[in-house]
């Protein structure tokens, strides 16, 4: 991975700390992402943020605030979130009163990977999933944490 590009990094953060996480990260100029939910973060203690890996590495340093960075053992790598999937997670927030945060997806069955063609959430991919008795499309970040769409008719899916 070179160090100049740029990239999503999952931090975690100390618990209750997402706000003042984000206000310095918005006066230093540094696009993130930090999802709330009637003034409760989404997914409390992380933080997407969008850096090159020299600068993701001195943030905690710089603000002296709590944050590290998810690490995939297995690639030797820190977790990185592709930007189609922080787009679409964004996206799918605005719905919340439609949309399911659901933390892990062990006992879901389907998977087949979709792009929502129709309706309010064309251009949405994902993958398929049966849960509560309807089809959604499930946007998955990084494998750890997901959001789910309202019921989506098969007519407005294609796959991918």
């Amino acid at each position: 991975m070179k160090q100049s590009i740029v990239h999503w990094f999952v931090a975690k953060v100390k618990p209750r700390t997402e706000k003042k996480i984000k206000a310095y990260l918005e006066a230093k100029g540094i696009e993130h992402c930090i999802l709330f939910r009637e003034e409760e973060p989404v997914l409390p203690g992380f933080v997407f943020i969008r850096a090159n890996r020299d600068q993701a590495l001195s943030l905690p340093a710089e603000s002296g605030l709590k944050i590290s960075y998810l690490y995939d053992t297995m690639s030797k790598r820190f977790q990185i979130i592709p930007d189609k999937q922080i787009t679409d997670f964004k996206f799918l927030h605005h719905f919340a009163d439609r949309t399911l945060v659901l933390p892990n997806l062990k006992n879901l069955r389907g998977g087949e990977k979709v792009r929502v063609i129709k309706g309010e959430f064309a251009g949405i991919e994902g993958e398929l999933y049966r849960i509560k008795g309807h089809k959604r499309v499930v946007v998955r970040l990084g494998g750890w944490v997901s959001l789910a769409t309202a019921y989506i008719p098969r007519e407005c899916l294609e796959r991918i």
